[in-house]
């Protein structure tokens, strides 16, 4: 393929740059190629310099900017230039080592600066992935038909055999799926069944998660986690959701085989979470605890369901899944060692939204009657989070069709509205401190813990709202506690 000297965001400086050192040796590869193709931009630049070893690409380059190693066993380093971070790499191969263990990670990397290119574009894991571009004439570097792939939208294996090899190409394939919008091939499915995932490290899959969910689509990336069998096979508290029935009338959505289980409600959620996300701007930590609630939120329903006689006809009930479901939640995040995601509290707030995500449907059918109380609750639970509840709030009661959301609705357009005429927008700090009541005559320990508790919860349901008047009541409250003045 030949182009003009503008294709993508790594400008003719850049590229003139690189071809100033190492000539017709530089190619671009990997994902930059099929973004290309697909009339895309490049997020990540991705380069493979042949004929010239590792220690020579560093020394050439090391004048130019900071040079970080990845790892020499593995060939590659990260190059900071001119405000870009560019992978670079030489050729190379894989092969298994000869272990006992079938782990993934025995593999011997090696690396060969004039292995030709297409043999280390074999090693890759799809077809649209092994492509590369040299840069001095753009022209294609193609042996595994990766350009009519990406024609046809879909991920073909690179490598049949070695596939099985690295199981984490399974997650990836439902990660593509989701951010391209192509097909798996048939191929894939049936490998896959076959692969174990017992020895990967639960953070490596939890990695693959977390870039999964910042794709557009990630139910469908979930979606396709259930043929691959990574559902079953990592997940089977998700697992048991495509199996258990809700109730028909409630929950008219279904899968494409007309089958009322919890698993097509779980996948429209996160569609409608994610597209609210996107809408409402709502990035990185607080983005991943908003599509982690809205996947976890029904969790507990299987082991909360019962038939109960309501009306005149028989219903699926599920009371306590949302408590229930913070626990399993816990479980879930504790598996995989969900704790923080780019300084967020993300175990802390995926807990909060699974616990509470029926709370604010109910302050809304009882909006005639609510008081300021309600939502001061509910923001103080969430540390002032209440744009994830309101979200995950209306993506839940959104999930009972295909239409993606533009907006939040009417209940959820109300709720905004309260919250921010109650002034809810930060977590509501307790008026009175120990220090104020230490000051007064009282006594450090657990009875002041005590009295300074009751003393917040009657600040959160609007019974003062000034620290005097919550010191006045000090006195009270410790009567009401302890029958003594003071303590």
């Amino acid at each position: 393929m030949r182009g003009g000297s503008k294709i993508f965001s790594f400008d003719i400086a850049h590229r003139d740059f690189f071809l100033s050192l190492f000539g017709r040796d530089v190619y671009l590869v990997g994902g930059g190629v099929r973004d290309l193709l697909l009339g895309r931009g490049i997020k990540e630049i991705d380069l493979l310099i042949a004929r010239y070893s590792l220690e020579d690409i560093t020394e050439k380059l090391r004048p130019f900017g900071k040079i970080n190693l990845v790892g020499k066993s593995f060939a590659v380093l990260k190059f900071h230039y001119e405000g870009e971070v560019i992978e670079i790499a030489i050729p190379r191969k894989e092969r298994r080592a000869i272990s006992e263990s079938s782990s993934h990670k025995n593999f011997i990397v090696e690396a060969d600066p004039f292995l030709p290119i297409e043999e280390d574009l074999k090693r890759r894991d799809f077809t649209v992935n092994s492509m590369a571009m040299r840069l001095s004439d753009f022209e294609i570097i193609d042996p595994l038909g990766g350009r009519q792939d990406v024609k046809k939208k879909i991920l073909r294996m690179s490598n049949p055999e070695a596939f099985s090899d690295d199981p984490l190409r399974v997650l990836r394939a439902a990660r593509f799926a989701a951010k391209l919008d192509f097909k798996i091939h048939n191929e894939i499915y049936q490998r896959a069944k076959k692969i174990s995932f017992t020895e990967i490290p639960r953070e490596r899959i939890l990695e693959e998660i977390y870039k999964l969910h910042c794709t557009e689509r990630p139910q469908r990336g979930w979606e396709e986690l259930l043929p691959l069998g990574v559902l079953e096979k990592v997940f089977p508290e998700l697992y048991i959701l495509t199996f258990w029935i809700q109730d028909g009338i409630f929950h008219p959505e279904t899968d494409y085989y007309g089958n009322h289980t919890i698993w097509p409600h779980t996948l429209l959620t996160l569609m409608q979470a994610s597209r609210l996300a996107k809408l409402y701007e709502i990035k990185n930590g607080r983005r991943q605890a908003l599509l982690f609630s809205a996947l976890l939120h029904d969790i507990a329903k299987p082991s909360c369901s019962k038939w109960e006689w309501k009306g005149d006809r028989l219903v699926i009930r599920t009371v306590g899944h949302d408590i229930e479901g913070e626990n399993m939640a816990k479980e879930f995040c504790g598996r995989f060692g969900i704790h923080s995601y780019m300084g967020y509290p993300l175990r802390k707030r995926i807990l909060k939204l699974v616990k509470t995500h029926h709370r604010l449907s109910e302050i809304y059918n009882q909006r005639e009657s609510v008081t300021k109380k309600a939502f001061n609750r509910f923001a103080k639970e969430l540390d002032g989070e209440y744009m994830l509840g309101i979200l995950l709030d209306v993506a839940d009661r959104n999930a009972r069709g295909q239409s993606p959301l533009n907006d939040i609705d009417e209940p959820g357009r109300w709720l905004l509205e309260k919250f921010e005429e109650f002034k809810t927008s930060e977590v509501i700090k307790p008026l009175v401190m120990g220090r104020d009541l230490l000051s007064i005559g009282f006594n450090p320990g657990p009875k002041l813990g005590a009295v300074l508790k009751r003393l917040y919860e009657m600040q959160l349901d609007g019974e003062f709202d000034k620290k005097e008047e919550g010191i006045k009541l000090a006195e009270k409250v410790t009567i009401e506690i302890f029958g003594i003045h003071r303590v």
